[in-house]
């Protein structure tokens, strides 16, 4: 399966690069609330929310417009995709997005566009 995965949480200096970088791969703005990664702070210290690739988005679609690829990632079918957003409600993670201009939803793909963005090493794309 492949995914992101925080490889050194303690690094996180909460730059945003990798949530501006996702952004403006899938939306061309940088907005980083048009993200599928997002940074959080919790008791002074920061905690990076990654797709884990779990599926609950894929459960939740009613149409079956997510689908699992060979490589284990989960995938919106921009044809079959209702934008019912029960998706973005199942999301454990609150990394599944949705733009208002846009017509169906974004999630990780594992692209490894963040990974490359962070300049503290806080993200790998793994294979299992």
């Amino acid at each position: 399966m492949k995914k992101v995965v925080v490889v050194d949480q303690a690094a996180c200096v909460a730059c945003l690069g990798c949530e501006l970088a996702c952004a403006n791969a899938f939306y061309k703005e940088l907005n980083p609330e048009l993200s599928c990664i997002r940074i959080t702070e919790e008791d002074d210290s920061f905690k990076t929310l990654v797709c884990i690739q779990c599926g609950k988005c894929a459960e939740a679609c009613e149409v079956g417009a997510i689908t699992q690829n060979k490589k284990g990632v989960y995938m919106i079918s921009k044809k079959l995709c209702v934008n019912c957003g029960k998706c973005i409600e199942a999301c454990p993670f609150g990394v599944l997005v949705k733009s208002e201009d846009k017509d169906v939803p974004s999630k990780c793909i594992a692209c490894g566009i963040c990974v490359e963005a962070c300049p503290q090493n806080v993200l790998a794309i793994v294979e299992a």
